[in-house]
């Protein structure tokens, strides 16, 4: 069997602590050629930098253009939507992440819109109105485009999926990502049949959390990091399945042991794969080796 490779589908490398800023204060250098090497030795061979807003998007093009394995999202996060308004010109805004947008997918860069969604649990950075109404903004944009969507949901299920449901039509897939949401918001998400859901250390914190995740099916998954942020604690419920160790982690491969661990799959390659063709499958299709697709979805099935 071929090494284990993996996508990682959202990693914050516009954070300040990348650049070793934590509270407004200079810590170290820029530390992203480090990770980024760390990275590609655990296997992970491409990375989706994610955009939280329009100057973030800009920002996260830029580095994507700097390795040919880096790509990256255009959008604005739910806590951020105010910026619309606060533009001046809404429409403007919304044209900027549409040329935007373009430009990256031009460059062979932009693989999604996003990151957008809901955030009922960070009201006090963005109403649930505003968030509502620049949330079903930016399926414009994926229609416009013909991107997939990098989406977030939090303590918000029942508003986001309708508003998914009023706009099914408008994207060619997505995936709902950090999702730490409950059985019932799981079951809401796998009812669109283009909707995979996105799983990292925050969706494996507690063990009601491994319960919900033992039931989204491998074929629906996509794994990530959500880098600098939702890494897997030493307090953590799925922590004894975590069997790589190293000082300096790259959570994925800890993520993928994790679930693989509490779904009962002792064959972590073949799981590795399947995630790895889910990923392509929305963000990189040209990448589908139909070939293998057709040999995971009969191992699969005669699991």
């Amino acid at each position: 069997m071929a090494p284990i490779r993996m996508i990682d589908i959202a990693v914050n490398f516009t954070d300040g602590m990348f650049k070793g800023i934590y509270n407004g204060k200079q810590h170290h250098v820029s530390d992203i050629a480090t990770v980024l090497s760390r990275a590609w030795n655990a296997g992970v061979d491409r990375i989706i930098v994610t955009g939280g807003s329009l100057e973030e998007s800009k920002e996260a093009l830029a580095i994507a253009e700097t390795d040919g394995r880096l790509f990256c999202t255009v959008g604005v996060h739910p806590t951020r939507c105010k910026e619309f308004e606060e533009s001046g010109d809404p429409e403007k805004h919304f044209q900027g992440l549409l040329a935007l947008a373009k430009e990256g997918i031009q460059k062979g860069k932009v693989v999604a819109i996003g990151e957008c969604g809901l955030d009922y649990d960070r009201l006090h950075f963005c109403p649930p109105e505003v968030q509502k109404k620049y949330f079903e903004k930016q399926f414009e944009l994926a229609y416009a485009t013909k991107l997939p969507m990098f989406l977030h949901m939090r303590a918000a299920a029942e508003d986001f999926c309708e508003i998914m449901e009023r706009n099914i039509n408008k994207f060619t897939g997505g995936v709902t990502h950090s999702f730490t949401g409950s059985a019932e918001d799981r079951d809401k998400l796998l009812s669109f049949h283009n909707m995979y859901i996105g799983v990292n250390g925050c969706s494996l914190k507690m063990a009601e959390n491994l319960d919900v995740v033992r039931g989204i099916p491998v074929e629906r998954m996509m794994i990530e990091t959500d880098s600098p942020y939702c890494e897997i604690k030493s307090t953590h419920a799925g922590i004894n399945f975590v069997k790589s160790l190293w000082p300096s982690k790259k959570k994925e491969k800890q993520v993928l042991e994790v679930l693989a661990g509490c779904k009962g799959i002792t064959d972590i390659d073949l799981f590795s794969a399947t995630l790895y063709q889910n990923t392509c499958r929305v963000f990189f299709p040209q990448d589908l080796d139909a070939a293998a697709d057709a040999l995971l979805a009969g191992r699969n099935e005669s699991q």
